[in-house]
């Protein structure tokens, strides 16, 4: 069965995004690195039709925007890693979903950049990051590097919101032997006081 591609942002169909909703995106803020992450990149600001982009990625497996997002973000690498990886998400969610999405994303990311693309991080069993408060966020998942690490890590996610998921990554790398560890996600959720009026009712 064929699945008309809509849009993300206005739900029209034939494009993965229309121009009028690509014109509403906005770059993502520019912030600190969260600790032991060396450099933290994101594409667009987590609000109005780049979180409706993101989510029907993560929740609903559309795809149709992922080869345009992947080429986007390999295109903002300026220094080369020895290897792509992502930061998995809970069993259960696997599971239920069949994919995970950080994964599809690091895969399209490192064809871009012809690097290998390997699972270096195990997660411990816990509850999912999304719809936690922000001090319980904070406090972050569990990841283990059970393998050898190269030396430079390219770790790729969907959204940096507190920074504790990929903070805790780059523990767990830096402990399996990685000397530099850079993240780079489709997209950053924006302080409240920068946040823009196209978010509309979709407040974090």
């Amino acid at each position: 069965m064929l699945v008309p591609v809509t849009c993300p942002g206005c739900g029209a169909r034939g494009a993965p995004l229309c121009a009028a909703c690509a014109a509403r995106l906005r770059p993502a803020p520019a912030l600190p690195p969260p600790p032991g992450v060396d450099r933290c990149a994101a594409l667009l600001a987590y609000e109005g039709p780049a979180r409706e982009l993101v989510a029907r990625l993560k929740y609903r497996n559309h795809r149709g925007a992922l080869p345009g997002l992947a080429a986007a973000l390999a295109a903002s690498v300026d220094r080369r890693p020895a290897v792509v990886t992502w930061a998995p998400t809970t069993a259960d969610r696997r599971r239920s979903r069949g994919f995970d999405h950080a994964q599809l994303l690091a895969a399209a990311v490192s064809r871009h950049l012809r690097l290998p693309c390997r699972p270096l991080l195990v997660r411990a069993a816990g509850p999912p990051q999304t719809g936690q408060p922000l001090a319980r966020r904070r406090l972050g998942p569990r990841f283990d590097a059970p393998g050898p690490v190269p030396a430079h890590v390219l770790v790729v996610d969907d959204v940096v919101t507190s920074g504790a998921t990929v903070a805790a990554a780059a523990r767990a790398l830096r402990a399996g032997g990685a000397a530099l560890v850079d993240v780079l996600a489709a997209a950053r959720t924006p302080p409240p006081r920068v946040r823009s009026d196209t978010q509309g009712g979709h407040a974090a």
